[in-house]
């Protein structure tokens, strides 16, 4: 990257540069940076490492996210953030689901007799003039100056000593704009007046409250976390001119009656700009040299595939994701010493965003850009301190988990607790990048590391190596950040107790550099081979709301028939299977309970064909998971024992093939003794008081 001396105005450093990125035009001029700001170290060994914040993150702890973690990592670490839509306080008002309201309320054809409606327009604030560039292109016209978002801005006079001003004043004021009868929005559509364009007395759309309401909650949001006036200027005018484009979108979507997969894909990608910009304007008012950057021309024109091809199913290959992380890093490769904050959204992507990847494209754009960047970790910042023995919520005893295998988070996604999804891990830890969850309450905390080699030794949190193997009553220590493969590996041996194991060395302290793990190795290097050492399975977990569905064929049909006739409706019907269990007449199928009685009764019919059909409704599936149980003599037998001396009813079992996870179906209202049984029986963990911290479990 070339940078030549700039005046320092309001944004950024560096001059002019050119992105490496295939779908990038023009040159690219990076906002300038005032003097003083915390920026990515300069240590030219330094890697980089990804943050990644969830939307109630972003939505409930915005300042303490830039104050108290974005600003601590800077001076050992290169730092990218990318942020997900921000939550409201309701659900209901979260920004996903509130655009998601709005593309559907944009399509509903409004009552000839309703009233007026009673929205008004008078807030309503229009774009700048003809220099204006859409939200979030990344428009790359050379221009004099860019500020935090992108936009032009012209300067202010020089004060009286000569120096430059702290920052530039917008080409037209907010309050100018918004009185302004000639503006002109992103989409040169006709401006929208108190009528919307409709005839005099005509009700205003549905989606017109609901756009002045995204629009509100971000006023909101902003106001609360920016003191200063010019940034919270400037924000405030990014956030009304995005939302003028989506109510201008959707008013051309309502006059041709249809909003496409595509048209879909740019409505919720508006959620990850505005909180993306949200983040950079509250990172730069706590003094961090922040950069928002959108990616939505990301995708390589290489990259594209037969539109056609994908609509009949193809599904995106590897390559594809491969070519995407390598154009996301060459992007923010050319933020220099800034810290990009990057959106989520990195459409449009072939065959539709929400098609090919769905809702978790956010976490998959973190996973790409650690990926393409070679980073040091991928840390995903939630309102937990990472992935327990249970749901703490349910069981007072559950531990934290220092490390855990891909696997292990894996089976514990699938089977009721939201780690990371299992596409999402694939692309780093094939990378050998390990993933972090990590607490934003708790910054301090070392969180559980997802081990990127899957063969490494699983780290149960009450082995302590130092007590000859035995169980321990106190926490383990964190792992140490970042987490390479080998201060991991070496985690995992200095952890793994053994039985047989007489030497006790100084224990390694909670704040353990990784030199004081590395030179623990040598006194555990028996540990592998030692066959008294303790095994137990890693965590135990519950999937909720589960209907249980049995068929019986009624013998018309040869069993292949029998069984590809069922798989067959079940297809038809969308339905994702669980669990299963089979025979040649009978098939046991768990299922999520759908709210639909209808789509229910359906589906019931269509399996009447295939033979008698019962159903069993509140159910819940009991999952224990853990690497080692592959290894386990008699571990199914201890948890089917513990159920049934709790008098807990069993309605199907099911093993995986990879052995390292064992479930059963069980009624609802016994799940959370359930839980509590196996937690002490099965991992060994005594009712003796809480440990850590005690909150949500990745839900």
């Amino acid at each position: 990257m070339s940078t030549t001396p700039e005046p320092h105005v309001m944004f950024s450093e560096t001059a002019t540069t050119t992105p490496s990125s295939p779908s990038s035009q023009g040159s690219y001029s990076p906002p300038r940076t005032p003097p003083n700001l915390h920026q990515n170290t300069i240590d030219p060994e330094a890697k980089w490492l990804v943050q990644k914040y969830g939307g109630t993150s972003v939505g409930k702890f915005p300042v303490k996210i830039a104050r108290d973690i974005v600003a601590n990592y800077l001076d050992n670490h290169k730092l990218a953030i990318v942020c997900s839509a921000r939550s409201g306080s309701t659900k209901a008002l979260g920004t996903t689901s509130l655009l998601i309201k709005a593309s559907t309320e944009a399509l509903q054809r409004t009552p000839k007799d309703s009233s007026k409606s009673s929205s008004s327009n008078a807030g309503h604030k229009s774009n700048a003039g003809s220099g204006t560039v859409s939200p979030g292109t990344g428009a790359n016209t050379p221009i004099h100056y860019r500020g935090l978002f992108g936009r032009t801005y012209s300067y202010r006079e020089e004060s009286s000593d000569g120096s430059p001003p702290r920052s530039p004043k917008p080409r037209s004021s907010r309050s100018s704009r918004s009185s302004s009868p000639q503006r002109h929005n992103l989409f040169r559509f006709t401006p929208i007046n108190g009528n919307g364009g409709a005839g005099k007395g005509a009700p205003l759309p549905a989606f017109h409250a609901t756009v002045d309401l995204i629009k509100e909650e971000h006023f909101k949001a902003a106001r609360a976390s920016i003191e200063d006036p010019e940034i919270l200027e400037e924000l405030e005018d990014e956030i009304d001119r995005d939302c003028e484009w989506l109510r201008s979108f959707l008013y051309a979507a309502k006059v041709i009656d249809e909003i496409s997969l595509r048209s879909k894909d740019n409505i919720i990608g508006l959620g990850e700009k505005l909180a993306c910009k949200l983040m950079a304007a509250i990172l730069r008012d706590q003094g961090i040299d922040a950069e928002y950057v959108p990616l939505d021309d990301i995708v390589p024109d290489s990259l594209a595939e037969n539109e056609s091809e994908l609509a009949a199913g193809k599904v995106l290959g590897q390559d594809f994701y491969d070519g995407v992380a390598k154009a996301i890093a060459e992007r923010i490769e050319a933020c220099g010493r800034r810290v990009p904050v990057v959106t989520g959204f990195f459409g449009p992507v072939p065959g539709s965003l929400l098609t090919q990847i769905g809702r978790g494209y956010t976490d998959l754009c973190s996973a790409l850009l650690a990926a393409g960047l070679g980073a040091s970790e991928l840390q995903i910042w939630k309102e937990v301190d990472g992935i327990f023995t249970a749901d703490p919520r349910k069981v007072p005893t559950a531990r934290l988990i220092p490390v855990i295998s891909p696997d292990e988070a894996a089976e514990l996604t699938y089977y009721g607790s939201e780690v990371v999804h299992p596409f999402v891990m694939e692309q780093v830890i094939r990378k050998k990048i390990p993933i972090r969850i990590k607490n934003v309450e708790n910054p301090s905390g070392g969180g559980t590391v997802i081990h990127p080699d899957p063969d490494a030794e699983p780290v149960h949190p009450l082995i302590d190596p130092m007590l000859s193997g035995t169980l321990s009553s106190g926490q383990m220590s964190p792992v140490p950040e970042p987490a390479s493969t080998a201060v991991l590996n070496a985690y995992s041996a200095s952890h793994s107790g053994t039985s047989g194991t007489k030497t006790r060395t100084s224990s390694i302290s909670s704040n353990g550099s990784s030199s004081a793990i590395l030179a623990a190795v040598s006194a555990y290097q028996s540990v592998w081979d030692d066959p008294n050492r303790k095994r137990l399975p890693t965590a135990v977990t519950i999937k909720e709301n589960i209907m249980l569905i049995n068929v019986h064929s009624n013998r018309k049909s040869v069993s292949h028939g029998f069984l590809a006739g069922i798989f067959g409706t079940l297809d038809r019907f969308g339905v994702v299977v669980d669990l299963i269990a089979t025979s040649e007449v009978h098939v046991t199928m768990a299922i999520a309970d759908m709210s639909s009685k209808r789509v229910v009764d359906r589906l019931l019919n269509e399996l009447k064909r295939a033979g008698t059909v019962s159903v069993h409704r509140d159910m819940t599936i009991l999952s224990l998971v853990g690497k080692q149980m592959r290894n386990m003599v008699g571990i199914s037998g201890k948890m089917f024992t513990t159920l049934a001396d709790g008098n807990v009813n069993i309605e199907m079992i099911s093993q995986g093939a990879s052995e390292i996870n064992i479930s059963c179906v069980i009624d609802a209202r016994d799940a959370v003794k359930a839980l509590n049984l196996i937690h002490q029986s099965c991992l060994m963990i005594k009712p003796e008081g809480t440990r850590g911290r005690v909150g949500p479990w990745l839900f």
